[in-house]
């Protein structure tokens, strides 16, 4: 049930009183309920006509967020204020100058139902300004294109995967959506596109037309992609890939030409290692020009130009993975006021325009990195203001910094990294070495918690981008086949041993600690010969990669198949306990819909059966993912991880 509050108050931030704690002195570590609260502020937005700001705002460390609702006239003035009790918002969205849309979830189950359906249902909702009054649209609904022309409507879509299923499975796009066009005053829904098996997700352009989606044949094993112009009423199919092509043969549309629908912008190999952005004619369906490619890293998006609302869409520059997401700018305007925000804001490092007034007079920017968990700020014509910070506890001055490098595995491949360099103290550090999740993802660590954190306990940190991370080419994704607990590992203590020989790490100071992939990398990291570790920290572990393959198998003998069999054919950690030879912590929730919670359990009654170094924690009611997890969830991880490493990590701690 959503209601609507009215109370005074200004765009406030949580501070540190609220805790019923005080701020801690330089060169102390931060308590960890410093560390464990949930956003204090989150998804501010000004509306299109410039007159309104929203945001979400956490109160309290055991709140759930709430919106308000200001006049940018007068910010002093009371907000109006509105909860969703007993459910939670997760976001809100302005799609016209009188409506808001917003997403919800409530704890409804205490198990998870099976593989990726998780304790949680959801639910969009609409609040209109002028009446006061919700409008309710239905459950696993999401937003999936904003009509900036038709201030009335937009486009929402319906999956069973809303809110569970994340970026890094590379069968998304295959799971079939439908798409309703929503009228905003009456909540009356009409059927746009139903997906099927044949067509699962769609892309839109700016004004609502279904213009891109992708089908697959099984008896050829094709990938097939699909297009229609403007008010065509059925797809035409322009290109087949097979299956094996995949993960190597990269075609995504960025973004549809605004003034020439034949003609779309796409991330692709085209032939070469890395993915670049090219023009693509959909009436020769050929390739046009090469607009950017880079020898080094993929292009792993397009930035738009920022006033949504009052101007044709466009590409202002390309992101890339560098020290941070990096942007290379092609729109000067773009550019200039980029840097001219670099230059007002404090600490600045990651920055984008979250959202713009019609008339570009007015804009709220978000700025996020190692030194700023990330910032509210709003532009007016009265100059620049700060709205808020996700976790205004922490201090610049007391966070690391982060420096990327290359390093040389054993093989002789190249690898990228990125460490945290901790505030205080000086080398050579102790080290934690903490890969990233996934496999098939890529770290850049912009605000990075768990690196901030380990890093203020006096921890370097380092994360590498190990093969099969994306962002670095087809063959450092292709080179982790069948190198799981391998080649894969290799790359992480490498870089591990490169950093001792800088003379930055104290070789007898070493652990590692990752989450879900990470964690299997560090049940992998607890049984090597020769260890370079003093202990490990597994969290939410695939200690069992058949049994997680069994989870997500593709059709027998396909390729799909064939490279999910070839994750569960490397190192298998729950066979490999008598070989455990460091002390090792695993952390687990238990309604864990990821990675479920029986690799905790299958692990632990193997090791209960030996007198291996081995500790166990489980965190109640937890999921897989960070956003489902609760201040006591994140105290007692934090609290595990911080006291483990510092008493329990080899002789005397690390």
């Amino acid at each position: 049930m959503l209601q609507k509050l009215r109370a005074a108050g200004m765009v406030a931030v949580m501070t540190a009183s609220a805790l019923g704690g005080v701020a801690a002195e330089a060169e102390q570590p931060y308590p960890i309920e410093y560390w464990a609260v949930r956003e204090a502020v989150q998804s501010v937005q000004i509306s299109p006509n410039g007159e309104k700001l929203a945001l979400m705002k956490t109160e309290s460390r055991d709140g759930n967020p709430i919106i308000e609702i200001y006049d940018i006239a007068d910010l002093s003035a009371k907000p109006t204020r509105l909860a969703a009790d007993p459910m939670e918002f997760t976001s809100v969205s302005w799609v016209s100058d009188n409506n808001l849309v917003m997403s919800a979830r409530q704890k409804v189950r205490n198990k998870i139902e099976g593989y990726n359906r998780g304790v949680y249902e959801f639910r969009l909702a609409g609040y209109t300004l002028s009446s006061g009054t919700f409008n309710q649209y239905g459950e696993n609904f999401g937003i999936a294109s904003l009509l900036p022309d038709e201030p009335n409507f937009i486009l929402i879509e319906q999956s069973r995967a809303i809110g569970t299923i994340q970026d890094d499975d590379p069968f998304a796009a295959f799971r079939p959506r439908a798409y309703y066009r929503l009228n905003l005053e009456t909540g009356r829904k009409s059927l746009v596109l139903k997906g099927s098996e044949d067509f699962g997700a769609a892309s839109f352009d700016r004004n609502g037309y279904p213009r891109f989606t992708q089908g697959f044949d099984a008896p050829k094993n094709e990938l097939i992609y699909y297009y229609r112009k403007p008010g065509d009423r059925s797809w035409s199919e322009f290109k087949r890939v097979p299956e094996e092509e995949v993960f190597t043969n990269t075609f995504d549309v960025a973004m549809f030409d605004s003034d020439d629908p034949s003609t779309a912008y796409v991330l692709a190999n085209n032939g070469d290692d890395k993915v670049g952005l090219w023009s693509f004619d959909f009436d020769t369906l050929q390739f046009g020009e090469l607009i950017y490619r880079r020898e080094d890293v993929d292009v792993l998006g397009v930035r738009r130009n920022t006033n949504f609302w009052g101007e044709p869409e466009r590409i202002a520059g390309v992101v890339y993975p560098g020290l941070k997401y990096e942007v290379d700018f092609f729109d000067e305007a773009e550019l200039l006021l980029n840097e001219q925000l670099k230059a007002s804001i404090p600490n600045a490092y990651a920055l984008s325009i979250g959202s713009m007034s019609k008339d570009g007079q007015r804009f709220t920017v978000f700025n996020s990195g190692p030194k700023d968990p990330g910032s509210y700020w709003l532009v007016t014509e009265g100059g620049l203001q700060k709205l808020g910070s996700r976790n205004p506890l922490l201090s610049p001055e007391n966070l690391g910094t982060v420096e990327k490098f290359w390093y040389q595995a054993r093989d002789g491949r190249k690898v990228p990294g990125h460490i945290t360099i901790p505030a205080h103290g000086e080398a050579p550090y102790p080290l934690v070495v903490m890969p990233h999740g996934g496999p098939y993802v890529n770290v850049i660590p912009v605000w990075d918690e768990w690196g901030q954190i380990l890093a203020n306990n006096g921890y370097m940190v380092f994360e590498p981008n190990y093969r099969g991370s994306t962002g670095y080419g087809v063959d450092h994704f292709m080179s982790s086949w069948d190198e799981h607990g391998r080649a894969m590992q290799d790359d992480k203590d490498d870089g591990a041993l490169h950093l001792v020989d800088q003379g930055l790490v104290d070789p007898d100071r070493i652990a590692m600690f990752g989450w879900s992939y990470g964690g299997y990398a560090a049940l992998v990291a607890a049984a090597r010969e020769r260890n370079i570790y003093q202990c490990a920290i597994a969290g939410a572990a695939v200690a069992d990669p058949w049994m997680q393959y069994n989870y997500r198998r593709g059709e027998p003998g396909s390729y799909a198949d064939r490279f999910g069999r070839q994750r569960a054919t490397g190192i298998r950690p729950i066979e490999e306990i008598d070989n455990l030879n460091i002390p090792l912590l695993m952390i687990h929730g238990d309604v864990d819909q990821r990675v479920p919670f029986e690799h905790y359990r299958k692990f632990k009654r193997q090791v209960d059966k030996t007198d291996k170094d081995v500790q166990f924690v489980v965190l109640k009611g937890a999921d897989h993912f960070s956003n489902t997890l609760y201040y006591e969830h994140q105290f007692d991880l934090y609290s595990n991880l911080i006291g483990y490493l510092k008493e329990d990590c080899g002789q005397g701690g690390l």
